[in-house]
């Protein structure tokens, strides 16, 4: 990956592209890469759908490689959806192949005058922009099916649904998996919708006649993967629980722990939550003929997610993941596996955020739009902005705006990007992540639920404000790293409890690239990303006020622990001081 292809959309006469050496950025990757470029060149203060802003797209350190987990793609830009600085990754089949064609990023930049909408295909003969107004307001499925009866089922597919075309604020960016389904989603944040307003509606990458990039010391790299692989596969976690009922094995955990937000997080246990758990979900994927184990791109050896088929062996989306069943299913009081699989793949087809779309629902059904536990009426919702209704755009632009819209007190939201599936007063740790995160209302960027729930890593009690602020912290730091590498987030269950696959982490980074990083430069490394964000925030106008959980967390207690979110303020502005 020595190079960087810029293409400013908004040049006169068309869009203009360009290809320079990495520089600076060489030996990064992923949010590593998203997140320098975007705090060195995008205006703090640019509008996030204006020219100004820049979409960022990198595969990860490792990415492209023979490594085992290394598929994740970077998407970073300035959040419509939070007015921070985003990075949001995914899964599938981009990264790997984006990463072999020998591209450390693509930039995306200025914004074309005029309706015309582009696609831009890239292979190792080099890079075309063409417009294709035919795919003016495809969704996700049907858009990939046209472009595959053009370029064949070779390439891998970057796309956007009419969410992202309309520029809707929780817009997804799809990318394909092994089977070419637009199932892989850079989520979070409203990604989606910078990609439409510089009206490019799919990026092609064929990397077809390119070998996998080449280590330096192959041999060391090749018993570094093994040894990583093995650790992988005999912690329990990723090599049993994951494996055998995907990422929402988690609801029956998380409800026996009564940290599971129902009813748009009034209490802490779902009472049917049993009915969509990961287990009872794994039992009907196999009985109607689909998996409950499936990788979202090739080399994946955790193999956490699966295929959902209906009643009659039909394929209906790939296997809903816990947050999406919490978000669209506990949240909103609907216990039906196959309502939440259909809306499953509403949101991948139109192309927005699952985690956003059902905290929306949550919020529209506390405004009295629909009832709790009314599948179809949340079917009905979604399919308003699949149309592009007033209604639907409302909706469409997240949590945060459909709550003032429709008059809605208790909206669970930080920095306008909604709250995933842990509610913060039983489980005081990912509280501190949601608040003081760079980027918003986000889980993954310091997964407190491993030591707080999962005890991987350590033990620290949930209910106890003690050690919160110190987990939270390393945990960001290390997840900024990881991001960095296009490793799978979920490695990181692995890597805390076993020192040994820690260090063959690190001797597969040093064989790639003929370094020598410890354990400490990670470390650096995640610091060096989360300043860098940071510095952004700060220019953005964004302070430590912005650092906090909505007021209802401190006030109002959840059952059954009865507890609120008790982290103070002081010990929540001393998480980035180290």
């Amino acid at each position: 990956m020595d190079k960087i292809l810029r293409i400013d959309m908004g040049a006169q006469g068309g869009p203009k592209m360009t290809t320079e050496p990495v520089g600076e950025y060489l030996g990064l990757g992923g949010r590593a890469t998203t997140s320098l470029i975007v705090n060195k060149e995008v205006h703090p203060l640019a509008h996030p759908l204006g020219a100004e802003n820049k979409l960022v797209i990198s595969p990860g350190m490792l990415s492209g490689s023979t490594g085992a987990m290394t598929g994740r793609l970077s998407v970073g830009c300035k959040s419509p959806l939070t007015g921070t600085i985003k990075e949001s990754n995914a899964g599938g089949q981009a990264a790997q192949v984006l990463a072999r064609l020998g591209y450390a990023a693509i930039i995306l930049e200025g914004k074309p005058e005029g309706d015309e909408l582009y696609k831009i295909f890239i292979n190792k003969d080099g890079v075309k922009i063409s417009v294709d107004n035919s795919l003016k307001l495809l969704d996700n499925y049907p858009l990939v099916e046209k472009l595959r009866g053009e370029y064949g089922d070779k390439p891998a597919y970057v796309t956007i649904g009419s969410a992202g075309e309309r520029q809707l604020l929780a817009a997804s960016i799809a990318c394909t998996d092994p089977e070419l389904r637009p199932t892989r989603h850079c989520g979070r944040g409203g990604v989606g919708a910078v990609m439409g307003s510089k009206k490019v509606k799919a990026i092609i990458l064929d990397d077809s006649g390119l070998k996998h990039r080449t280590p330096v010391n192959p041999e060391k790299y090749r018993d570094a993967n093994r040894k990583f692989v093995e650790g992988l596969r005999k912690h329990p976690v990723t090599g049993e629980g994951l494996p055998a009922y995907g990422t929402n094995v988690l609801t029956n955990v998380l409800n026996e722990a009564g940290g599971y937000p129902t009813y748009n997080f009034k209490t802490g246990v779902f009472p049917n939550g049993a009915k969509i758990s990961g287990e009872a979900q794994a039992e009907l994927e196999v009985k109607r003929g689909g998996s409950a184990t499936h990788g979202c791109h090739r080399g994946c050896v955790i193999q956490c997610s699966g295929i959902f088929n209906d009643a009659e062996g039909n394929y209906v989306t790939k296997q809903p993941e816990y947050e999406t069943v919490w978000s669209h299913g506990g949240n909103c009081g609907i216990d039906d596996l196959d309502v939440i699989a259909r809306l499953d793949y509403m949101d991948d087809n139109i192309g927005v955020d699952t985690i956003e779309m059902g905290a929306t629902i949550g919020v529209a059904m506390d405004a009295g739009l629909a009832e709790f536990g009314d599948g179809a009426a949340a079917i009905r919702l979604v399919e308003e902005v699949a149309k592009g209704t007033p209604l639907g755009r409302i909706l469409g632009c997240g949590a945060e705006i459909t709550g003032k819209v429709f008059g809605v007190e208790k909206v669970p939201v930080v920095k306008g990007q909604a709250i995933p599936a842990y509610d913060p007063r039983p489980i005081q740790g990912i509280g501190v992540t949601y608040a003081t995160s760079t980027q918003g209302a986000d889980h993954t960027a310091g997964y407190a639920i491993a030591t707080n729930i999962l005890k991987v890593g350590g033990d620290v009690d949930p209910l106890k404000t003690e050690g919160q602020v110190a987990l939270s912290r390393d945990l960001q730091i290390a997840t900024a790293a990881i991001d960095s590498t296009g490793m799978c987030l979920f490695i990181a269950f692995a890597i805390m409890d076993q020192p040994e696959t820690f260090q063959a982490l690190l001797d597969m980074l040093n064989a790639f690239y003929g370094t020598n990083l410890t354990g400490d430069d990670v470390v650096a490394l995640g610091k060096k990303v989360l300043s860098a964000e940071r510095d952004f925030n700060k220019r953005a106008g964004f302070t430590a006020q912005h650092d906090r959980l909505p007021r209802f967390f401190y006030t109002d207690p959840i059952a059954p622990h009865n507890q609120t979110f008790s982290v103070s303020d002081e010990e929540m502005d001393q998480v980035f001081n180290w």
